[in-house]
């Protein structure tokens, strides 16, 4: 049977939305081609009609991750001051909904020590694309008027954020997570939100 041009799109679509998910949910380590063919509804054998290895779809998938984040940057952006956009992030960066639910969650917290270790395409498309999300990010937080500045504000907290939502994540006790949360976004709100 003959599928039109569509299919062979749409299935790899699903591919690596497949992966995305999983990627960030347990690692790029952590995940193998045969349970992302699973969690697409696809068997192993079809992988290799979509992408050459897996490096291909590490790429392709972390570029998918950090292009979801669009739309909640466009909300950020939308807001009226620096301080109410810093707040929004923060307060969504830091909940316990992005706490407990990984596979829809930051790219970075997920494959960030993944891509430390991994050379090649995989590695400099990540790059790629992380450097593409804090100019995005830069774009949408607007903390500062001198460019320079508002990269610096921005690098910060961004790098606050996700060690935050790392320990969060890393805790055991259900009453400490959320603690180290509620603490975090206290401190950062009155660093970058001018809130008490």
């Amino acid at each position: 049977m003959r599928y039109p041009p569509s299919h062979k799109h749409a299935t790899r679509r699903r591919i690596v939305a497949a992966a995305s998910a999983a990627f960030r949910e347990r690692g790029v380590e952590g995940v193998g081609v045969d349970e992302v063919m699973r969690r697409a509804g696809l068997t192993h054998g079809g992988f290799y009609a979509h992408f050459r290895d897996k490096t291909e779809l590490v790429a392709e998938a972390c570029a998918e991750a950090f292009d979801e984040a669009v739309v909640n940057l466009d909300r950020i952006a939308a807001q009226p001051t620096a301080a109410s956009r810093a707040r929004l992030l923060i307060d969504s960066y830091l909940s316990t909904h992005h706490r407990d639910n990984r596979g829809s969650g930051c790219l970075v917290v997920a494959v960030g020590a993944d891509m430390a270790r991994l050379s090649g395409p995989a590695r400099g498309d990540y790059a790629r694309g992380f450097v593409r999300h804090i100019d995005r990010l830069c774009e949408a937080l607007r903390l500062a008027r001198d460019p320079g500045e508002n990269r610096d504000r921005v690098t910060y907290l961004m790098s606050s954020l996700v060690g935050a939502l790392i320990f969060a994540r890393a805790t055991d006790d259900p009453a400490r997570s959320d603690a180290l949360l509620s603490s975090s976004r206290r401190m950062l709100r009155k660093t970058f939100a001018f809130v008490p």
